[in-house]
């Protein structure tokens, strides 16, 4: 284990220069090599700081459990940014099960390389979309990789894709508290924080409420919690009806003593644009539906005032 004294920073000949490029902050951490990295490792972390602080914002979605509509609310979330006139990237670290292609009818996007060797995100009417699901072969493959094959790729993913300026980057985290949720949170240092998804049933909130003690354990802000699927808007008359027991993510936000952002219903339309590659709010932003999930995002909009 090196000591304190070993792992000091230090500057020599045969560094790059003292700042990545990206600012003038002598405290950025990429600032000095220390004696504890090689050279590669240096330059790699010079490489993370430069995309990151050209970053604004960086919100992870997380769930400690699946089948909740996290991807969904990553999706629109996005989109709503995107509405508003912010620069946004929507990067999808769901290695076994990525569904961003999908949800947006990118399923034929591709990532070309630029003349820096960086990867060029596919770009969607402005907004920048990176998945593992552009570097397969065809959608029916499947990805069989161990931990530290995944934790390489989510930080090349953010290091070496050309983000460029963005007013945010959203996240869409595979569920659970292990090695994906923790390298991101890990790699993209000073985040915002987390929307963490939940549905009402309490099967669900027991699950997701280890997603606030993760959270909670490596020091990133819980931004609020949204409750998904919270009763049935009918196609015909647009009566809510209740599918799960309601209440549970409200409840579980304020035993757990972090914001409720509110709820969302099971609206078909939200199905159908996923199911046909179009954003929710971008098909139907008009809508009632629409009008809800916008309120939820107030308050992760407003950091960007």
């Amino acid at each position: 284990m090196a000591t304190e004294t070993e792992d000091t920073e230090m500057q020599g000949s045969s560094c790059p220069p003292s700042e990545c490029g990206s600012c003038s902050s002598k405290s950025c951490s990429a600032a000095t090599k220390k004696l504890t990295e090689s050279q590669q490792e240096y330059e790699e972390r010079i490489r993370l700081a430069s995309r990151l602080c050209k970053i604004r914002h960086k919100i992870v979605v997380l769930s400690g459990k699946g089948g909740v509509g996290k991807s969904t609310v990553a999706v629109n979330l996005a989109m709503a940014l995107h509405l508003a006139g912010k620069k946004v990237g929507l990067l999808d670290v769901d290695i076994h099960g990525p569904s961003i292609p999908t949800m947006l009818g990118l399923e034929s996007g591709q990532v070309m390389e630029g003349d820096g060797g960086e990867f060029m995100p596919v770009v969607l009417d402005g907004m920048k979309v990176i998945s593992v699901g552009f570097f397969l072969k065809n959608q029916d493959e499947a990805v069989i990789w161990r931990g530290p094959m995944k934790a390489g790729v989510i930080t090349q993913f953010i290091r070496d894709v050309a983000w460029g300026e963005l007013d945010y980057l959203i996240v869409d985290s595979p569920p659970g508290t292990g090695d994906e949720p923790l390298s991101v949170c890990q790699t993209l240092e000073g985040a915002d924080g987390a929307v963490i998804v939940t549905t009402p049933q309490k099967v669900a909130a027991v699950d997701v409420r280890k997603s606030i003690s993760f959270c909670r354990q490596i020091n990133l802000p819980i931004l609020g919690v949204v409750e998904n699927m919270n009763g049935f808007v009918c196609p015909k008359c647009g009566e809510l009806s209740a599918v799960f027991r309601s209440g549970g993510g409200r409840q579980m936000a304020e035993e757990m003593q972090v914001p409720f952002l509110g709820s969302m219903p099971v609206d078909p339309e939200i199905s159908e644009s996923g199911d046909s590659g179009v954003a929710f709010l971008q098909r139907y932003k008009e809508s009632p539906t629409a009008a809800i999930f916008n309120g939820l995002m107030k308050p992760i909009m407003a950091l960007d005032e």
